[in-house]
């Protein structure tokens, strides 16, 4: 499912099969785009508090997630 609207579309279909896979694209899209945007932030500067503030989590939790080698964004610095 490559195409957002139609994968989006797809998440509220009666068939199960269908929504779920849909549910999935748009979770794998969603990481991906949060990674995209905490590496933006970060190399702009922004404190590991700022960017969770605005993603509604805990400075803690979103540092686990992106720094370290740990989760999608794999820091170089």
């Amino acid at each position: 499912m490559a195409d957002t609207a139609q994968v989006a579309s797809a998440a509220s279909s009666r068939d199960p099969a269908v929504g779920l896979r849909a549910v999935r694209a748009l979770r794998t899209l969603v990481e991906r785009m949060e990674a995209l945007q905490v590496e933006n932030a970060r190399d702009q500067g922004w404190t590991w508090e700022q960017i969770a503030h605005l993603l509604g989590v805990t400075r803690q939790a979103v540092h686990k997630k992106h720094a370290g080698g740990r989760g999608p964004l794999r820091r170089r610095d």
